[in-house]
């Protein structure tokens, strides 16, 4: 007899998924991980995000592709390791060619061929073609400063809705910027009614603070970052709403929060959020939480909450640095972790990684399993009734059957990568060597070796990399590495 699985068995109608993925939280900024796995008390309450854990699965040994922001996303949207793209250190300008193509297997278009309504809202950071205003082509350069050879009034291909969303309300490059604009299905969506397309600077900016280190550029008249929050949480809310009960919906929720910069709103859904913590910084992991609130409330109040299957997660490790107050307050992003985001080391790439399905999974549990943000493309494949195999989705690992305490291998290792120094990452059990390499990926030098086993925060004291006795397993992880990396060969186990 064929044996179905659990979520096959117990859930025959496919359940609403919603994918929530944060910009710079690490695992030390979720109330819940220092509640429940440090047992101390945290300087943040981030409540809503905390009930998602406590009503579902928390996963402590999560790791984003990358310990940096356009990186990972190529890796969540694909499900790929980062070394398959085309621009596998990130494609970081507004009018870079997204490294996406419309053949590759997305989330959006996995559950929109499994009859879902597809959404992506937020952070994008993947690039998109835009032509040029005197119609020659494609405009490829810097998205910095004033650019009037570029037609911004719509996003020609490269974006959301050329890889399988039906609806897509986004932000070329979040709140960092530029651009400062925001697009719904890739026409330019003005802010106000008076809004106009003018180049953002220090003159014609609301405050300095809007303009990041990314430096400044095209943007709406009317861009207030206070308001971005709030702006992006509705359009999520209203894409839930105006769906019909009969037909399932996929969100990709991708929100900005808590990149810099760091400029809270006053309020949110009548909640005081400006200046109720130690910092702005955490005044934005504040606006985070409601945010996640808010989405979850409407899933309740459209009575899909408990067919949902809602993954949260983070882009790379916390912010440490230019956070004024943070630290000072005892607060911890990389909680017992050393390094940051942009990190080899533990604090740039492991991340939270919450699993609820109410209806489904069994609220309250901690799992140890390595896991990747790649993994959600062949989890929500699997959950949508359309599981894919390892020609589709090499890097990606249908988590269901761990979360559901069914037979389960787990990863016999993980390939990373650090941060903007081009480092890479490769992990055997508790084994963790990093690797030097160089833009172009032609150099592979080992810098590190830790036992994560024992050594957890990565102790410079422990780094083993001059230990004669370790020579060995340094040249076979090394060649291991090199081997599978350049075979291109499948990452996941064979119970994919």
């Amino acid at each position: 007899m064929l044996l179905l699985p659990f979520y096959l068995h117990s859930n025959p109608k496919q359940p609403d998924i919603v994918v929530i993925l944060a910009d710079d939280i690490g695992i030390g900024d979720i109330s819940y991980y220092t509640d429940v796995v440090l047992k101390q008390k945290p300087v943040l309450r981030t409540a809503n995000i905390d009930a998602l854990a406590y009503q579902g699965v928390w996963i402590n040994d999560a790791h984003s592709a990358t310990a940096l922001c356009a990186p990972t996303r190529y890796a969540v949207m694909t499900g790929n390791n980062n070394y398959r793209s085309e621009s596998p250190w990130g494609v970081w300008g507004s009018f870079q060619k997204n490294a996406i193509s419309t053949s590759s297997h997305t989330l959006g278009n996995v559950t929109q061929k499994a009859g879902y309504r597809t959404g992506f809202i937020g952070k994008w950071h993947l690039g998109g073609d835009f032509m040029r205003t005197d119609g020659t082509g494609i405009f490829r350069g810097s998205d910095e400063g004033f650019i009037p050879e570029v037609d911004l009034s719509t996003m020609v291909a490269g974006g959301p809705n050329d890889i399988g969303f039906d609806y897509s309300f986004m932000l070329p490059d979040g709140i960092q910027g530029p651009l400062y604009l925001a697009y719904e299905n890739q026409r330019w969506a003005p802010l106000s009614d008076s809004s106009k397309i003018i180049h953002v600077n220090q003159e014609t900016a609301p405050s300095l603070s809007t303009i990041s280190d990314k430096g400044d550029g095209m943007g709406d008249s009317a861009w207030d970052t206070r308001k971005i929050g709030d702006l992006l949480s509705k359009k999520a809310v209203a894409f839930i709403e105006e769906q019909p009960k009969e037909q399932p919906l996929f969100l990709y929720y991708a929100s900005p929060m808590a990149h810099l910069p760091h400029i809270p709103p006053e309020y949110f859904d009548g909640e005081k959020v400006a200046g109720t913590m130690p910092s702005v910084h955490l005044d934005m992991i504040h606006e985070l939480d409601l945010q996640v609130k808010r989405i979850v409330s409407s899933l309740k109040e459209a009575g899909r909450y408990e067919n949902t299957l809602i993954i949260f997660t983070s882009d790379n490790g916390g912010l440490t640095y230019r956070v004024p107050g943070t630290l000072e307050a005892g607060h911890r992003p990389s909680g017992e972790y050393r390094g940051s985001k942009n990190s080899a080391y533990e604090g740039g790439h492991r991340v939270p990684f919450i699993v609820s399905w109410p209806k489904v999974l069994k609220s309250g549990m901690s799992l140890t399993s390595p896991v990747l943000v790649q993994d959600i493309l062949a989890t929500i494949a699997a959950a949508a009734g359309t599981p894919l195999d390892s020609i589709a989705a090499p890097d990606s690992k249908n988590l269901l059957p761990l979360l559901s305490n069914e037979s389960w291998q787990a990863r016999d290792f993980m390939m990373l990568q650090g941060g903007s120094k081009n480092e890479l990452i490769y992990r055997e059990g508790d084994w963790k060597l990093i690797i030097q390499s160089d833009h172009q990926i032609s150099k592979f030098e080992p810098i590190a070796l830790f036992n994560l086993g024992s050594n957890r925060q990565e102790r410079e004291t422990k780094n083993l990399l001059k230990f004669s006795k370790h020579q060995d397993r340094i040249t076979e992880m090394l060649k291991r590495y090199k081997q599978i990396r350049l075979s291109g060969v499948t990452t996941v186990n064979s119970n994919h």
